[in-house]
């Protein structure tokens, strides 16, 4: 099986048309279309750490879901000389691996393949609160058993190894109305204003985020708990909110690449806390 027969399979069981090429990030980074694939690895991103481990493992195709060329376009014309650049692509090219990103077919398909993970993962699909105000196209809320700021927070860190879990607001106030915005969700998507809409529209008491910015909902919830307010954020970070979406993407894939094995390549968190 070819790495095109794969990534052509893959976006037609996501439902969505394929996207224009110049209108997706979602393009084959390494390799040939018409190269044999012998063994899978899915990844959040193709890191050197990813790339050595995947080549210790015998794979010579990597899905990851997010750039490996630095930038959001994955775009390499800046990269030109640069030893980072030159040495990456060498030790795929000497390893005769391809690389191609599923991001954006990934999320808008009928079904979006992060949140998947996310919920098989955690168990959360049972707490899934339907027709939520603002989140038809991206972000999912749940109604969970009743816990505190603090319990949750400590849930999150013992399921998905953090050494670190950020809070905004006080850690025994209660909630169980929790909106998930992963990855780059929780700074709008283009409207700074967007986390804080859905949480006031749909009285969320917690909004678990991927990215932040400082200016914006962790103020919005620091005043909020300052005057008394049940609202508070929980922060993973880009990584760790997404990466559950491809350690599950290999079981999704299985009606799509016959025998071939799949593997899944943990990015990891990609801080150090002193």
């Amino acid at each position: 099986m070819t790495v095109q027969e794969v990534i052509d399979g893959m976006i037609k069981k996501t439902g969505l048309e394929p996207l224009p090429y110049e209108k997706t990030c979602d393009h084959l980074m390494m390799g040939r279309p018409d190269m044999e694939i012998t063994k899978i690895a899915t990844t959040f991103m193709a890191t050197v750490e990813v790339i050595e481990k995947s080549i210790a493992l015998g794979v010579n195709f990597i899905i990851t879901h997010e750039p490996t060329w630095f930038t959001g376009k994955d775009d390499t014309g800046w990269l030109a000389d640069d030893p980072v650049y030159v040495k990456k692509k060498e030790l795929l090219e000497a390893h005769r691996i391809a690389v191609w990103r599923f991001h954006d077919h990934m999320h808008m398909g009928k079904e979006d393949g992060i949140y998947r993970g996310f919920d098989k993962e955690l168990g959360w699909d049972k707490y899934h609160i339907k027709d939520v105000r603002g989140m038809e196209h991206f972000g999912c809320c749940y109604q969970i058993p009743k816990t505190t700021l603090g319990e949750l927070g400590l849930f999150f860190k013992n399921r998905l190894n953090m050494e670190v879990v950020q809070i905004v607001g006080k850690p025994e106030m209660p909630v169980e109305r929790v909106g998930v915005l992963v990855g780059g969700g929780s700074l709008g998507l283009g409207m700074e204003e967007m986390p804080m809409k859905l949480m006031h529209k749909n009285r969320l008491d917690v909004v678990v985020c991927g990215d932040i910015t400082e200016w914006t909902v962790s103020a919005y919830v620091r005043d909020a708990a300052a005057l008394g307010i049940n609202k508070s954020i929980l922060v993973l970070g880009h990584e760790r909110s997404e990466e559950m979406g491809m350690k599950h993407l290999g079981e999704w894939m299985k009606d799509i690449i016959d025998n071939i094995e799949v593997v899944f390549v943990d990015a990891e968190e990609p801080f150090t806390y002193l």
